[in-house]
C-alpha cells in the first residue's frame, strides 16, 4: 500500500451486505507505488513522556495534529479546508516551519538538496500541530519525504525550544553499500543530540526515533471504514542508558471543517496547554530536585544527521 493511500480511508467492500470486523494488523515496512492523490488528515492522539533518571517521572497529554500532503496542497490548495496563512479557529501557517518564510515545503526541498538528497520527488507529508485561534507551539514537527515509487527517502525532524530556536535532525537510512537507502517503518534511526531543549537533560548523548504505522477497521455507517494510526517515538539515551522516553500518536481521520471543529471542542485549549504543560512539567522536575543544565549556544548548523 502506499504511503499515500495509507493516510486515506477506505470503504471496505465485500460481497452482500457490510459487516463488523475489528483487527490490528502492522502494514508492511516499505511502501509500494504511490497514487496520484492524497488527502489532509487530522487525528486525535496523546503525548506520553517518561523520565526514567535520577526520578521517575511520567504523564500523558491529550493532543489532536495534522497530517498535511504538502506537494498535493501545492497543486491543489482547495483539498485544505482550513485558513492556511490567515486567521481562523485551526489554522495552518507555512511561517511556523522552516525559516519562517511564505512556503515551508520550499524551504524543506532547498534543505533536502543542501543536504544531498535529489530523490524526493514524491508526496511529501507534514505531521505537525495547527494553529488554534492563532496560536501554536510546535515542540516537534515531522515532514515524510516520499520518491516517486511511493518508497520513503528521508525524515525530518523539526525541532523548536521554548527560546524560539530551531533545530532539524534528518534521518535517512544506508544501504549496504553506504549509498543512501530507503527508510522503513518501524526501523530505528539515530542522531547525536546536539540541540539545547529542556533544562533538565543535558545536550548530550543519542535520539532514537522510530515511526510506526498500523492499520485498524471500525464500523461506520453501517460500513467498514479502514483508518491508520500513526505512532512517532523519540527516546533519549545518554551514557547511562535510556532517559527520557516520548511518544505521539493519533488515529488519522480526514480533516473537514466538521472535524476540525470537533477537535477544537475536544481540545479547546490544545496549543496554549502544549506551552503550559511544558512550564508545569518542569516545574515538578524542579521540586523533584532533578538537575538543573545551562542553555549553552545554538549549533552552528542547521541540520544533524
Amino acid at each position: 500500500m502506499s504511503p499515500m493511500n495509507f493516510l486515506k480511508p477506505r470503504a471496505q467492500l465485500g460481497g452482500g451486505g457490510a459487516t463488523t470486523r475489528r483487527k490490528v494488523h502492522t502494514r508492511p515496512s516499505q511502501a509500494e507505488p504511490a497514487s496520484a492523490s492524497a488527502t489532509p488528515m487530522i487525528a486525535h492522539g496523546v503525548v506520553h513522556h517518561q523520565r526514567l533518571r535520577p526520578a521517575l517521572h511520567r504523564f500523558t497529554h491529550r493532543v489532536f495534529f495534522l497530517m498535511l500532503p504538502m506537494r498535493t496542497l501545492a497543486n491543489d490548495p482547495e483539498l485544505l479546508c482550513i485558513p492556511r496563512n490567515r486567521l481562523g479557529l485551526v489554522s495552518f501557517h507555512d511561517c511556523d516551519h522552516g525559516d519562517g518564510g511564505p512556503d515551508c515545503q520550499a524551504w524543506l526541498l532547498s534543505l533536502l538538496h543542501d543536504q544531498g538528497i535529489m530523490d524526493a520527488d514524491g508526496e511529501i507529508w507534514l505531521q505537525t500541530f495547527p494553529r488554534v485561534l492563532g496560536y501554536v507551539f510546535n515542540p516537534v514537527s515531522f515532514w515524510y519525504c516520499h520518491r516517486a515509487d511511493g518508497t520513503l527517502c528521508a525524515i525530518l525532524a523539526e525541532v523548536n525550544n521554548t527560546f524560539g530556536e530551531r533545530h532539524c535532525y534528518l534521518l535517512t537510512s544506508a544501504s549496504q553499500d553506504g549509498a543512501q537507502g530507503t527508510v522503513a517503518w518501524g526501523q530505528e534511526l539515530r542522531a547525536s543530540k546536539v540541540f539545547h531543549v529542556s533544562p533538565f537533560c543535558a545536550v548530550a548523548g543519542t535520539y532514537r526515533f522510530r515511526f510506526l504505522r498500523r492499520g485498524r477497521v471500525a464500523p461506520q455507517d453501517h460500513s467498514e471504514l479502514e483508518l491508520e494510526r500513526m505512532v512517532a517515538r523519540i527516546d533519549h539515551d545518554d551514557a547511562q542508558g535510556p532517559l527520557v522516553l516520548t511518544s505521539i500518536s493519533g488515529v488519522l481521520r480526514p480533516l473537514t471543517a466538521a472535524s476540525a471543529r470537533a477537535a477544537v471542542v475536544a481540545h479547546p485549549f490544545m496549543t496554549v496547554g502544549v506551552m503550559a504543560g511544558i512550564h508545569w512539567q518542569a516545574f515538578k522536575l524542579w521540586r523533584k530536585r532533578v538537575p538543573f543544565f545551562s542553555k549553552p549556544a545554538r549549533p552552528r548548523s542547521e541540520v544533524t544527521r
